[in-house]
């Protein structure tokens, strides 16, 4: 007899066993860290306070990751048509056709690189983001010099046969310059969860590509200068004369984005997103350990994106902004020379004054961003973006006024970007696992949207070559193209103002108990057979589970539970096991998250 009431009150069936269950149970909850679930939902503004701030170091290595990418960026959308046309003597439309191919090849390699990217592990411990921006740097240095070069042996070789020399040089530029891009895009979520401090490294991002631009810019200007100084000419157009002055901007520009793309891989910590999921934990004034336990987040793949309508709200935003940025870029030299009629050192010196005014509004957006918040700031952008098209447009031959116009276009470029890629990071929120794929989406319609609106400006020119119908095609193109692209983004706009962007347009949902299934700490579905016998429990595991589409309530009450029917604690062994789901209906199974592993504890209503 006293062997068996020994057993119950072991096993807690006896009321001293019931009570002593009980209070250990509660002192375990009391006492709990929860320390497999962390707070993974990026801070507010008003939580930076307790965030533990990047250097200025980390900063200035992370801002410096991409100016390999905006070198050459700035000369292929700046340069590669007038070398094609001017220096190459290509045809506009087949001038156009290559660089259509570079633009959707990049569109095509950038959702593939950002699922890859969030997939991958990485190698040499630099992990995954890293490793795919080295690969990326090789395939840049290795092929861009030669889109800036005359076509080796085959310089008077037809202009077709030139086309297809070019070709593969211009795929493998864009499959580099894809990879550094949305790895060092992903890499701003990864690095940091607070929001405030992933604008600051756009706006110290953005700083750096103001600065690679104006390099460019600068650079080309003074080529020009050294050659009209040597040869004592001063030609005012570009000629196949010039083709080593671009050669040489081009090597100048690798050498210079590789220095600074190892100051990057050494400048900044190593890290996957599950590093920052695992390592964002703050605490916050007021709360306790349970209370902090309970920030949670759900896993987002990318079929889950693709149900979310902020997804392709946002993405149609990001396309219009860069769709403004790239033709206006693009463009900008042709409508100087052709329809201003200033000279060539022009094609240096007022894209170097948009840059600079960019540079400076790069510096004030994250203050700005801040002040007014993100849709208020994208508002007063745009207009300002409008403002200079219409100007633009009634400027007359020879003006000075283009100087004015330049700085609007370079501050209206560079605080929209900011602030659309700050939009990005908001909709990625906490789910850095699948970062790369996002940015990678919204590169795929940047790149795409772009490569077609340059083939198509190509196609409709007036004459093979320049001829006086070029001075309003240039003037139209400059204006009413950059213009339709900000009136695309302000409606966008409007459709995100009532909503807040990262919110998941799905409801949260906790389910009941269900004490048979459980998720083990190895990411695979365990559950346990039961044979009607509670001493014979089998646990059974089976292959990993794919990730849910916001699954998981951010904030849970616990509290503690008494099976009054059986007088024992609910759950086997004392442990409760839940299925965290969200559903349209209430009959629809979600995906199981996580497990709380601890006594006696139950979760209760969403608050």
């Amino acid at each position: 007899m006293a062997i068996k009431d020994k057993e119950n009150t072991e096993a807690g069936y006896g009321s001293t066993g019931r009570s002593e269950a009980l209070n250990s149970n509660v002192e375990s909850v009391q006492n709990s860290t929860y320390k497999d679930l962390k707070a993974t939902v990026p801070l507010n503004d008003a939580d930076d306070h307790n965030a533990r701030a990047l250097t200025n170091f980390q900063r200035f290595s992370y801002g410096v990751g991409h100016v390999l990418n905006d070198l050459t960026a700035s000369m292929w959308f700046s340069y590669l048509l007038i070398f094609l046309q001017k220096v190459d003597l290509f045809k506009n439309v087949l001038a156009g056709n290559l660089m259509l191919i570079g633009q959707v090849s990049d569109a095509l390699c950038t959702p593939f690189i950002g699922f890859e990217s969030d997939q991958t592990r990485g190698i040499w411990r630099l992990g995954k983001r890293k490793t795919w921006h080295l690969i990326g740097t090789f395939c840049v240095m290795a092929s861009f010099v030669f889109l800036f070069s005359e076509c080796i042996t085959c310089s008077k070789a037809p202009s077709l046969a030139q086309f297809v020399y070019y070709t593969p040089f211009v795929v493998i530029f864009q499959f580099g310059w894809a990879a550094t891009q949305i790895s060092h895009l992903s890499y701003s979520s990864d690095i940091t969860p607070y929001k405030q401090e992933r604008v600051t490294l756009q706006s110290v991002r953005n700083s750096f590509t103001v600065i690679a631009n104006l390099s460019v810019y600068g650079l080309l200007t003074l080529l020009f200068y050294l050659d009209d100084v040597g040869s004592g000419k001063d030609s005012d157009d570009i000629s196949p004369d010039d083709a080593p002055k671009f050669r040489n901007l081009a090597i100048i520009c690798i050498g210079i984005g590789v220095l600074f793309n190892f100051i990057f891989y050494f400048g900044t910590k190593n890290c996957n997103a599950a590093d920052n999921l695992s390592n964002v934990a703050t605490e916050r004034p007021g709360e306790n350990s349970i209370e902090r336990s309970s920030h949670m987040h759900s896993l987002m793949s990318w079929r889950c994106w693709l149900k979310q309508h902020q997804f392709y709200q946002v993405a149609m935003l990001y396309m219009s902004t860069r769709l403004y940025i790239n033709i206006s870029q693009v463009y900008f030299p042709m409508y100087l020379i052709e329809t201003i009629g200033l000279k060539k050192n022009a094609i240096a010196i007022f894209p170097l004054v948009s840059y600079v005014s960019s540079f400076v509004t790069s510096l004030l957006a994250s203050s700005i961003n801040k002040f007014l918040g993100r849709k208020t700031t994208y508002a007063l952008a745009v207009g300002i973006g409008a403002a200079s098209c219409v100007w633009m447009y009634f400027i007359e031959a020879k003006s000075n006024q283009v100087f004015g116009c330049a700085v609007l276009m370079g501050c209206a470029g560079s605080l929209m970007l900011i602030t659309s890629l700050s939009m990005t990071s908001d909709l990625i929120g906490s789910n850095v696992e699948s970062g790369a794929f996002v940015f990678g989406a919204m590169s795929f319609t940047d790149k795409l949207s772009n490569g077609i609106a340059v083939l198509l400006i190509q196609f409709f020119h007036p004459c093979t070559n320049c001829c006086p119908a070029c001075t309003p095609y240039y003037r139209k193109v400059q204006t009413i193209i950059p213009g339709g692209a900000l009136v695309c983004a302000f409606i966008m706009l409007l459709s995100l103002v009532p909503q807040n962007i990262g919110v998941r347009d799905k409801r949260h949902k906790v389910m009941e108990q269900i004490p048979s299934v459980y998720q083990s700490t190895t990411n695979g579905i365990c559950s346990l057979a039961d044979d009607g016998d509670d001493d014979d429990e089998r646990q059974t595991c089976k292959s990993p589970i794919p990730p849910a589409c916001d699954a998981v309530t951010h904030r849970a009450e616990v509290y503690s539970h008494l099976d009054k029917e059986n007088g024992y604690m609910n759950g086997h062994n004392g442990h409760t096991r839940h299925r965290l789901l969200h559903s349209d209906d209430d009959e629809e199974e979600g995906p199981l998250l996580g497990t709380l592993n601890t006594q006696g504890v139950d979760i209760g209503r969403i608050s």
